[in-house]
């Protein structure tokens, strides 16, 4: 709690600068494909007018790409350029420490940017059930889904140049093809699959499923366990390369 309280200091002095990328620009993307692009797609889409349908996506989207963003360049700065960690592993701290409060303050950026977009999206009429308040537990979990992964990787890595690598081939192709924006079904079998193997598109099937009142198109579950698995599976990794790089 200590070093979730060290991050929640500095970003009271930094959040502006965070508006943009976190309220701003999901909002905008609402309004150019939701309300703009919808106006040409007749019919909605799965029986649902468009707007309707991509919001839950941009809301899991949106605690996607923040949730990466925050577990890239501050943990690559926070080893490699202002030595932060090993301040903190030196307080003394554990690993577990340096590693969960880091990550719990991801996941607070992840859920206040989804809880936004959520009221936004409510405000424009396209949240038609009470269930949508579980969104928020959804983009919680795939937040960590994300984030943790993304320490892993990032505390591994000694440049900046692999991050934008990371972006390009992950986080982007992701945001795009992962059932945000269309039906995941209208991709050929190939990449359908690749689509199901991502985390986004069983947090999109969840947040829809939450936002419209319907059930998921897959086992809820089974979308809470494959979540659960790469949240785990990245926590164990990053535990790893955090104490490979602070315990001397």
């Amino acid at each position: 709690m200590a070093v979730f309280e060290y991050h929640l200091v500095g970003y009271r002095r930094t959040w502006r600068g965070s508006v943009l990328g976190s309220f701003l620009l999901p909002l905008l993307t609402m309004l150019g494909f939701g309300v703009g692009v919808g106006a040409y797609v007749d019919g909605g889409v799965a029986g649902v007018p468009y707007l309707d349908y991509v919001v839950p996506g941009l809301v899991a989207s949106t605690a996607l790409q923040v949730a990466a963003g925050e577990s890239s360049w501050p943990v690559l700065g926070s080893f490699a350029w202002h030595k932060i960690y090993f301040a903190q592993a030196a307080a003394p701290l554990r690993v577990g420490d340096v590693l969960g409060g880091h990550l719990l303050f991801v996941l607070f950026r992840a859920a206040l940017s989804a809880a936004a977009f959520l009221v936004v999206a409510t405000l424009f009429g396209a949240v038609h059930s009470v269930w949508a308040l579980l969104a928020l537990p959804v983009a919680v979990l795939l937040g960590c889904a994300v984030a943790a992964p993304v320490f892993a990787w990032s505390s591994t890595i000694t440049s900046d140049g692999y991050l934008g690598l990371l972006f390009r081939f992950a986080v982007l192709p992701m945001s795009l093809f992962a059932g945000v924006f269309f039906p995941v079904e209208s991709m050929p079998v190939g990449l359908r699959w690749v689509a199901y193997a991502t985390p986004l598109w069983h947090g999109v099937d969840l947040c829809r499923a939450a936002t419209l009142g319907v059930a998921p198109q897959w086992s809820a579950a089974g979308h809470l366990a494959y979540l659960a698995v790469w949240a785990g599976g990245g926590w164990w990794l990053a535990h790893i390369r955090f104490r490979k790089r602070l315990v001397f």
